[in-house]
């Protein structure tokens, strides 16, 4: 008992919290905020108290097994960062992930019930892309969280990119960086990060006064794509000095087009920024490509912290949905304008 007390008591002083504080976090009771409640668990777990403890606090009725269901995620570099979010914060609560991949076309009945039949304490959907999906019928919506994927038949609460944000962080960055002809080169597919990304680009361009340049190609949204929207563009009489592409692929073939124009050069005569900081294209590019990475590995946490949150207090989570802010990635796409695209 003397040495529970003193276990305790070191993780209070290492938190910076009371031990009823410690207590409550480590048993999922009392009034402790979500962040409270982790950096508790995670220094106890630092310190060697927390793993009999949480164990203890969640072993009653429960598994410490969070279902994970991937849609194509771990085939898809980018989305793999949301698994790896939610790995890192299973870890540090304690608890383990069991991962399933499903083809988003295909979601196979029999890999849905071996996953359930292991008595998981909380279900995860992540896709690969931020699109409208249907909850598969053998979730619960109380007891599943949806990640870069949103179902408006279901009060599961939601974590995705905020994409309006995502298109004025990019824009945002083209204005201060002086250009006044933004092109927005996009696809023709009815989804929330086509629709939420060319909203923030209006809303800078309209702020700004200036006038939206617009070009939608039928998907996929890949580098061919880029590369015939921005072929397109070049044919009208005002030539945009700079590009804010919906992705790194279709900013990939923005960059093979340009290196086909004589006397044109990047970022010297047309800047470019993308979206997703896909490594093995915005790094490999010369020069490296400028652009928003999504919050994928925060999305993955927040959605293990959520899942927690509803088996802990073993009641629905009311219907929500987080909205997280992209980070912009500098390297060379993006400088001041010199001469119009000709």
């Amino acid at each position: 008992m003397r040495q529970e007390k003193l276990g305790i008591r070191s993780v209070a002083e290492a938190a910076g919290v009371s031990v009823t504080t410690v207590s409550h976090a480590l048993n999922g009771r009392g009034k402790v905020s979500d962040k409270t409640r982790i950096r508790v668990q995670r220094i106890a777990a630092e310190l060697g108290y927390a793993p009999n403890r949480i164990a203890s606090a969640l072993r009653s009725s429960r598994t410490n097994l969070i279902g994970f269901v991937s849609e194509e995620i771990a085939t898809t570099p980018y989305a793999g960062l949301i698994l790896v979010g939610a790995q890192e914060a299973a870890a540090e609560l304690g608890l383990m992930l069991m991962i399933i991949n499903v083809n988003r076309d295909t979601v196979e009945d029999a890999q849905i019930d071996a996953l359930l039949a292991q008595q998981v304490d909380g279900l995860i959907f992540a896709s690969s892309s931020h699109r409208i999906v249907t909850l598969p019928k053998r979730f619960d919506p109380a007891r599943t969280v949806l990640v870069d994927a949103y179902d408006p038949g279901t009060t599961s609460p939601t974590v995705v990119p905020d994409e309006v944000g995502i298109g004025v962080l990019a824009t945002r960055h083209l204005v201060e960086a002086g250009h006044r002809r933004i092109l927005h080169l996009t696809v023709e597919e009815d989804v929330p990060a086509v629709g939420g990304r060319e909203e923030g680009y209006r809303q800078v361009m309209e702020a700004e006064g200036l006038e939206c340049e617009i070009v939608r190609v039928p998907g996929p949204a890949d580098a061919a794509a880029g590369a015939f929207a921005i072929a397109q563009a070049r044919r009208g009489p005002d030539r945009a000095t700079a590009v804010f592409a919906f992705n790194d692929e279709m900013a990939m073939g923005v960059y093979q087009e340009v290196v086909l124009a004589p006397g044109i050069t990047i970022p010297h005569d047309v800047s470019i920024v993308g979206v997703d900081d896909l490594r093995i294209v915005a790094a490999a590019l010369r020069p490296g490509l400028t652009t928003v990475a999504l919050p994928h590995a925060a999305m993955g946490r927040r959605a293990v912290e959520l899942s927690v949150r509803q088996f802990q207090q073993d009641a629905p989570l009311e219907a929500s949905v987080e909205r997280l802010p992209g980070r912009l990635v500098e390297r060379g796409s993006v400088a001041a304008p010199a001469v119009t695209f000709s």
